[in-house]
């Protein structure tokens, strides 16, 4: 079993009401869950935001809790609710009414891996399903939420913002042949996981640093931004989604030659971010 539910780095002071997250850059694989997939160690990744994590840990510099996974994607899927429960994939789970997610086979037990393929060779008992959900799921949320009602508490509102990367191929439909690739795709539900002032200001700190900015398309956001995104409670939920091709060797999945300058670009915006809600000055994004 993966060793931690999630990973958390404090900042010295807390001085944001900014929440960074990633819950999808896990990357502890065990034996004993290799031993039940079909795919190889390095086909199995391909669904995880490999090194997102590494490219945010700076946050905390700049004031803002970072939280990032400790158990990978294809393990269990923390962007989903916890009764995202796919009966292709668990016994004794009943059908329940169509859900998209679940029938791509991307529920909280993810059954497939990036472009369909099958994780596992057969169907898991339900016992290991929830055991999974008890152990690294809740907890994971548990303290996410805590961290949220810690902003509320010391800043009279809260900001997250959920970390995620993309493959290249996920583009491709999404792209005309008039507009420009888009480098970031923010996801607020179409505004109703975040005041338009928020987004705003997230998105002008992506274009400061020269990135291509969309929005909601084709990621608008999932369980997270839906159930955390309370807007009119002062609870602002915007996902990231970076383009891998920036930082990312997709096919070896590894750091690419151009990640630490990439992660240099994101130390400004993380700082600009972070700004968005601070009462106080931070330090210099970049020398």
């Amino acid at each position: 079993m993966p060793k931690a539910a999630y990973h958390l780095i404090h900042p010295d002071t807390r001085s944001t009401s900014v929440v960074f997250a990633s819950p999808h850059s896990g990357r502890d694989y065990p034996q004993s869950f290799q031993n039940t997939t079909l795919l190889s160690p390095l086909e199995i990744r391909s669904s995880e935001d490999a090194y997102v994590d590494k490219l945010f840990d700076i946050a905390p510099r700049f004031g803002a809790p970072f939280l990032r996974a400790g158990a990978p994607r294809a393990f269990l899927d923390l962007n989903r609710a916890c009764d995202e429960l796919d009966p292709a994939v668990i016994e004794d789970v009943r059908r329940a009414a169509h859900n998209p997610r679940i029938a791509s086979g991307l529920g909280v037990i993810p059954r497939v891996v990036a472009q369909g393929r099958s994780i596992y060779r057969g169907k898991l008992p339900l016992s290991v399903a929830r055991h999974r959900i008890d152990t690294y799921w809740r907890p994971y949320h548990d303290m996410l939420q805590t961290l949220l009602d810690q902003s509320q508490t010391r800043f009279g509102e809260a900001i997250l913002i959920d970390c995620h990367s993309m493959p290249t191929e996920a583009l491709d439909n999404a792209v005309t042949h008039n507009r420009k690739r888009p480098d970031i795709v923010l996801g607020d539900r179409y505004g109703a996981a975040a005041a338009p002032r928020v987004v705003d200001q997230v998105e002008q700190a992506l274009q400061k640093a020269g990135l291509n900015v969309v929005r909601n398309m084709p990621f608008a956001g999932a369980y997270i931004a839906q159930h955390y995104g309370r807007p009119s409670r002062k609870q602002h939920v915007i996902q990231i989604e970076i383009d891998r091709a920036l930082y990312l060797d997709e096919k070896h999945v590894e750091p690419s030659p151009d990640f630490e300058a990439f992660k240099s670009l994101l130390q400004g915006v993380i700082a600009d971010i972070s700004l968005i809600g601070s009462t106080g000055e931070l330090p210099l994004a970049a020398e």
